[in-house]
C-alpha cells in the first residue's frame, strides 16, 4: 500500500492509492503494519510515567523526548512537524474507515466474510479512539463526562472534508461501546493464527480495559473475565525458560489476546525498582544490567538479556487480564471477590516469582486494602512500559493516589514536576492541528 500527502485538519495519511476491490483486498488491509504495530512516536507516553529515569535531562529541555518527559504542553513549535500520538491514531482510523465504507461493496466473498472483516475494523476504530481519549480527554468523572471534551469523532476516510468539532467524552465513549458491541457477534471466536486480527476475546479484552479506565469495576471485572474465558492464549512462565517462545514476534507469543508490537527501551527509576522482590524473575527475563546501583544504568532492554523478548506487546494479554480481574474484585464489598482477586493475582505471579512449592509465590491476606495495593503494584511491574502506565496514573489521580512526580537532572536540579491533579494529565491538542483548526477550543 502506498501513501502520499498529509491531511492538514487531522493530519493523517489520505486513503492508500491502490484501488480495494475484493473482499480478499479488505482482508488484506487489515494486515497492514500501520494497524499492527505501533511507531517509535506512538508509545512516547511511556516517557511521562514515573517508571523512567532520564538522568541525561537537559535543563530547560530541548529534544522531543525530553519535552514528553518533564510533561511539556506542546512538543514541538513546528506547526509542519509529525503530530506524535493524534495523528498515528486518526491515520489509522482512516484506514479503518476505509474498510468500513467500502466493505459491503467489494466483489467477492460472502455476506459472512465481509461481516466479519467489518467487525474487525470497527474493533480497531474502538481501540484508537480508546487511546485518543486516555491522551486528550480529561480522566473519565462521571459527573462532567457529558461536557468534557474529547476529540473530533470521524467517520470519512475523505480527507478533504473539514473535521468536525470536538465530541464530549460521553460521545466518543458510546461510540466505542456501540463499535464494539455492534463487532462482537460477526468477530471470529479465535485469533490464535494472527493475534493482530480481531476475535470475540479481543473485544472483551479492550472493553475490560475501557470500562478499567471509567472506573466501572464490575463490569471490568466481567469483561476481563469473558476474555479469559474465550481465547485460547497462555501466560508465558518467566521462571521456566523452556516455555519461552522461539521468536521475538510478539503477535506468535502465546499471551496475546489482541497483540500489537512495540519498541520499549528505558531506564527506570529507582522507585520501580525498588518494587521487585529478589525472587522476581522478571528482573533478569527483562532487565539489562540491573546489578548496578548507578542512577539510570538498570533499563528495561529485553534485547540484551533475552531477545525474544526484544519487542513489547502494547496491546491486550492473558495477564493483563488477570490483574484487572484481580483489582476490580479487590475493589469489591462482595464477601466472596478477595478470593477471585488473590486467585487472578496469584495466577500471574505463579508465572513470575521462582520458589518451590509453586504455591510459596503466592500473596496471601484478608484485608481488602492490601490486597488491593499489591494488585496495584503487580501491575505496575508487569506492564511498565505497554502504553498502560500514563492512564494508570490519570485515573489513580482521580483517586488522590498520585503523588507529586519531579524530573531532576543528573545533578539533581529539578526541572519539572507533576503535581497531583495537574492539567498536564490532560494533554493539549497539537498545535499542528490547531493551525488549521483555529475554531477548535484547546485544552487548558
Amino acid at each position: 500500500m502506498v501513501f502520499s500527502g498529509c491531511d492538514k485538519y487531522l493530519d493523517v495519511e489520505p486513503k492508500g492509492k491502490q484501488l480495494l476491490k475484493t473482499t480478499n483486498d479488505y482482508d488484506l488491509w487489515l494486515n497492514s503494519s500501520v494497524l499492527t504495530s505501533e511507531t517509535n512516536g506512538e508509545n512516547i507516553t511511556n516517557l511521562m510515567t514515573d517508571n523512567v529515569d532520564l538522568v541525561s535531562l537537559n535543563n530547560p529541555p530541548i529534544s522531543l523526548g525530553e519535552l514528553v518527559y518533564t510533561w511539556a504542553p506542546q512538543f514541538t513549535n513546528d506547526v509542519t512537524a509529525i503530530t506524535y500520538l493524534w495523528g498515528e491514531h486518526y491515520r489509522r482510523i482512516s484506514l479503518y474507515n476505509t474498510v468500513l465504507l467500502g466493505i459491503d461493496a467489494a466483489e467477492g466473498g460472502t455476506a459472512s466474510q465481509k461481516n466479519s472483516i467489518k467487525a474487525e475494523a470497527l474493533l480497531g476504530r474502538a481501540q484508537s479512539y480508546f487511546y485518543l481519549l486516555n491522551e486528550y480527554a480529561k480522566p473519565y468523572d462521571a459527573a462532567s463526562v457529558a461536557t468534557d471534551l474529547a476529540v473530533p469523532f470521524v467517520t470519512s476516510d475523505n480527507v478533504s472534508q473539514k473535521a468536525p468539532g470536538r465530541s464530549t467524552s460521553a460521545e466518543i465513549y458510546q461510540h466505542i461501546f456501540d463499535d464494539i458491541n455492534t463487532a462482537i457477534p460477526n468477530l471470529p471466536a479465535d485469533n490464535s493464527n494472527a493475534k493482530f486480527r480481531g476475535s470475540k476475546a479481543a473485544a472483551y479484552s479492550v472493553l475490560a480495559r475501557v470500562y478499567l479506565y471509567r472506573r466501572e469495576y464490575s463490569e471490568a471485572l466481567r469483561c476481563a473475565e469473558l476474555a479469559l474465558t474465550n481465547t485460547r492464549a497462555t501466560m508465558i512462565d518467566y521462571t521456566n525458560s523452556a516455555t519461552f517462545p522461539t521468536n521475538a514476534n510478539v503477535v506468535s507469543h502465546a499471551d496475546g489476546i489482541y497483540s500489537k508490537t512495540s519498541a520499549a527501551a528505558y531506564s527506570i527509576s529507582a522507585e520501580l525498582k525498588s518494587m521487585f522482590a529478589s525472587n522476581d524473575a522478571r528482573r533478569t527475563v527483562l532487565y539489562f544490567n540491573w546489578a548496578s546501583n548507578v542512577r539510570g544504568a538498570t533499563q528495561f532492554y529485553a534485547q540484551q538479556v533475552t531477545p525474544v523478548f526484544a519487542s513489547t506487546n502494547s496491546g491486550t494479554t492473558v495477564q493483563e487480564m488477570h490483574l484487572i480481574a484481580a483489582e476490580c474484585a479487590a475493589r469489591s464489598t462482595n464477601p466472596t471477590s478477595l478470593t477471585t482477586a488473590l486467585s487472578h493475582l496469584n495466577e500471574v505471579r505463579r508465572n513470575r516469582y521462582t520458589g518451590t512449592p509453586v504455591t510459596s509465590r503466592d500473596f496471601t491476606s484478608t484485608s481488602q486494602s492490601a490486597v488491593l495495593d499489591e494488585v496495584l503494584a503487580e501491575r505496575r511491574r508487569e506492564l511498565p512500559f505497554h502504553g498502560l502506565r500514563w492512564f494508570d496514573m490519570r485515573r489513580l489521580d482521580m483517586e488522590n493516589k498520585m503523588p507529586a512526580i519531579t524530573r531532576t537532572t543528573a545533578q539533581n536540579v529539578i526541572v519539572a514536576t507533576l503535581a497531583p491533579h495537574s492539567p498536564r494529565y490532560t494533554l493539549q491538542i497539537p498545535i499542528q492541528v490547531t493551525a488549521f483548526n483555529p475554531d477548535m477550543i484547546q485544552n487548558p
